[in-house]
C-alpha cells in the first residue's frame, strides 16, 4: 500500500471512529467546523506547499463561495446545492483572471498583492450593503438532497468529513502527478523549472486557481452548515489563519493541512478555561510549535519517529 491509499485510510478510519467517543451532539459540530476548515487549508496547501507561492488573500476566495449560497437562491432562483459548484467555477474565473498579472510578482511583492486581492473582497461584500446586506451578513437557504435538509451539526459531520476525504485525495493525487512533479520543481527554484523546460507561469496560475476553488466549496459548505454569512468570512484574519494552519501543520505536507486546521480549530475550544488569557496562551503555543516542530507538526513528528529506533 503507498502513502497516498495510506493517508487517506487513516483520515477515514478517524472520521468513522471519533463519533463514537463524542459525549454530545456539540462535538459533531466543532468536528464538522474542523473538517470543512482543513478543505480550505488543503486547497491552499497546494499554493503554497507545493508550488511555493504566498497568498495572504485566500479567505477572499472563501468568502466568495460562501456568498455564492446565498446571492444564487435570492437573485437568480437557483437551488442552494447548485450555487456550491457556481461559486467554485465563479472563483476559479476570478482566480485565472487575478493571478495572470499578481502572480507574476514574487516574494514579499506577491504576498502584498495577494493581500490587496483579500482586503478588496471583503470591501465589497461590506459596502455593498443592497446586495450582501453588509456587515450584518445575509441567510443562507437551507440546502434539500432528494427531500432531506441536513440538520445539526451530526449530518454536516458526515458532509464535511465526505468532502474533506475527496479533497485529500485530489490533492494527494495532484502532488504525485507529473503537475505536482513540476510545482515541486518550481518550489524548489523556478530558474532551474524554466531551464528543463517547466511552463512556471502556467503551472503557478494552475495551483493558484485550484486554491480557489477549494476555498470556493469550503466556504459555500460552511454557509450551508451555519445558514448564516458575514463579511468575515473573507476577512484578513481567516486569510492569516489559514496560511497559519498550513505552516504548522507542515507547509509540504497535505495531511499536515488537516492536523494544522484541526490545531487552530480545537485550541481555542480547549482554551476557554483561560478566559483573557485565551489568546496569548495560544499565540504561545503556536510559537512553540514553531520553534521545535520547525517543518511543521507532521512532517516534525514524522522525523522523530524515524529516529528514535537509532
Amino acid at each position: 500500500m503507498n502513502a497516498r491509499w495510506a493517508t487517506l485510510l487513516i483520515l477515514a478510519a478517524v472520521i468513522a471512529v471519533i463519533p463514537w467517543f463524542f459525549p454530545s451532539g456539540y462535538y459533531f459540530r466543532v468536528a464538522a467546523l474542523v473538517w470543512v476548515t482543513a478543505l480550505g487549508a488543503v486547497g491552499l496547501q497546494v499554493l503554497m506547499g507545493q508550488a511555493g507561492q504566498v497568498s495572504l488573500g485566500h479567505a477572499g476566495f472563501v468568502g466568495i463561495g460562501a456568498y455564492a449560497m446565498a446571492l444564487g437562491p435570492k437573485y437568480l432562483g437557483l437551488p442552494v446545492l447548485a450555487c456550491l459548484p457556481l461559486g467554485a467555477v465563479l472563483a476559479g474565473l476570478i482566480a485565472f483572471l487575478v493571478g495572470r498579472p499578481i502572480l507574476r510578482l514574487k516574494g514579499h511583492y506577491l504576498a502584498v498583492a495577494t493581500l490587496g486581492f483579500g482586503i478588496l473582497v471583503a470591501l465589497v461584500l461590506v459596502s455593498e450593503i443592497a446586495i450582501t446586506g453588509g456587515p450584518d451578513g445575509i441567510r443562507i437557504p437551507r440546502p434539500e438532497i432528494f427531500g432531506w435538509r441536513p440538520r445539526g451539526g451530526e449530518a454536516w459531520y458526515w458532509i464535511n468529513g465526505a468532502a474533506l476525504l475527496i479533497g485529500v485525495w485530489l490533492a494527494l493525487n495532484i502532488q504525485h502527478s507529473p503537475s505536482g512533479r513540476a510545482l515541486a520543481a518550481l518550489h524548489d527554484s523556478e530558474v532551474a523549472a524554466r531551464t528543463i523546460g517547466i511552463d512556471v507561469a502556467r503551472h503557478k496560475l494552475r495551483a493558484f486557481v485550484i486554491a480557489a476553488v477549494y476555498g470556493a466549496v469550503a466556504g459555500g459548505l460552511m454557509a450551508m452548515m451555519n445558514g448564516f454569512v458575514t463579511p468575515d468570512a473573507a476577512g484578513f484574519l481567516q486569510s492569516v489563519e489559514y496560511v497559519t494552519m498550513v505552516v504548522i501543520g507542515g507547509l509540504a505536507s497535505v495531511p499536515g493541512a488537516v492536523v494544522g486546521a484541526a490545531a487552530l480549530v480545537l485550541l481555542p475550544q480547549a482554551l476557554t478555561v483561560f478566559h483573557e488569557y485565551e489568546h496569548a496562551v495560544l499565540g504561545l503555543l503556536i510559537m512553540l510549535f514553531m520553534i521545535f516542530l520547525r517543518v511543521g507538526i507532521v512532517p516534525g513528528l514524522a522525523t522523530l519517529l524515524r529516529r528514535r529506533p537509532a
